[in-house]
């Protein structure tokens, strides 16, 4: 990392950060809140790392790493969760033995949490935040989320950044029964073999046989290939599927938000989500819609629409307000 950082130019007056921020995506209560890096949380990282064995050894070893070029600066751990720390106990409960859960601090602690959160500070500065809307976070990695009054009702990704969506490479749900089989047929040694293949080899990437990236799998689509059509026909789906399960979880509905790489440039996916929106009272101006985004965002929606917002995220700012109103705390 410090290679990476010298060449960069990143440490050119790196005595003079005042901080730096780390964004953590792992499960468990800890981490559901944000954290100046100290002993306490280094163990939790610890901990975490049997949890989400994919993703918390990433996250420890880069604070780890961080702490040793930057020994004088305070390094502060920000959730990807904790936007979703309002959702009732019903909304974050699985169907499981609630003794366990607790006591294995199980349940759907959801993600993407700043980036909603980056979209909610927007609308409330611009006094454009409807009472219901559906933020729908599609890059490599997919979510969609409920928001009544700015905060967080429901939303697809659970335990892990796996559950949900189809994404880039990520199979999203799937029957717990049907991945062991793909264990047993593969010959998988441990679960985390399991873990990686769901997360690694699924999604686009598995589904077209190819690609883990939108443009490429539509260009395959173009060109006649089944399996991109049925890669962006499920990915496609799967929004749709989610968008009425946010919608019936907040009893309605009253704006809808595109964001992230896919969900700011691909006026294709957004068009063909849209087509299955009207029932909710969203029909999409096609013109404007292959226009694109303009500045930080724009209503492709039809005049007599309630509003589809395209939104570009600020994943960035968020962690700095955020630490700064942690900070603020202490």
């Amino acid at each position: 990392m410090e290679e990476i950082l010298v060449k960069e130019g990143y440490l050119e007056g790196a005595t003079k950060l005042d901080a730096i921020l780390a964004r953590v995506a792992a499960p468990g209560s800890y981490f559901a809140t944000d954290h100046i890096v100290d002993e306490e949380c280094l163990k939790q990282l610890d901990i975490a790392k049997e949890k989400a064995p994919l993703h918390a050894p990433v996250i420890a070893s880069e604070i780890e790493q961080l702490r040793k070029v930057f020994k004088e600066t305070l390094i502060i751990a920000i959730s990807d969760s904790a936007f979703h720390n309002d959702r009732s106990e019903v909304a974050k409960s699985y169907a499981i033995d609630t003794e366990l859960a607790r006591k294995f601090d199980i349940q759907r602690w959801g993600y993407h949490g700043l980036s909603v959160g980056s979209i909610v500070r927007f609308m409330k500065k611009e006094n454009i935040l409807p009472e219901k809307m559906i933020v729908c976070h599609i890059g490599s990695g997919a979510s969609v989320t409920a928001v009544e009054n700015g905060k967080s009702v429901d939303t697809t990704m659970g335990y892990s950044p796996l559950e949900g969506l189809m994404m880039a490479t990520r199979a999203g749900s799937i029957d717990v029964a049907a991945a062991l089989a793909i264990k047993r047929e593969l010959g998988l040694k441990s679960d985390g073999e399991l873990e990686k293949y769901l997360n690694k080899k699924c999604g686009l990437l598995g589904v077209s046989g190819k690609s883990d990236d939108m443009r490429e799998v539509i260009k395959g689509c173009n060109e006649g290939d089944p399996r991109a059509k049925l890669a962006r026909e499920l990915y496609v789906l799967t929004l749709r599927r989610a968008i009425g399960q946010m919608a019936a979880s907040m009893a309605g509905v009253d704006a809808f938000v595109f964001t992230a790489t896919i969900g700011e440039r691909s006026d294709e996916i957004r068009r063909l989500v849209s087509e299955s929106l009207s029932y909710l009272g969203f029909n999409l101006d096609k013109e404007t819609n292959v226009n694109g985004i303009d500045g930080r965002m724009t209503n492709v929606a039809q005049e007599n629409s309630k509003p589809i917002f395209v939104i570009k995220t600020d994943e960035s700012d968020e962690m700095i307000m955020r630490a700064f109103d942690l900070l603020n705390k202490k």
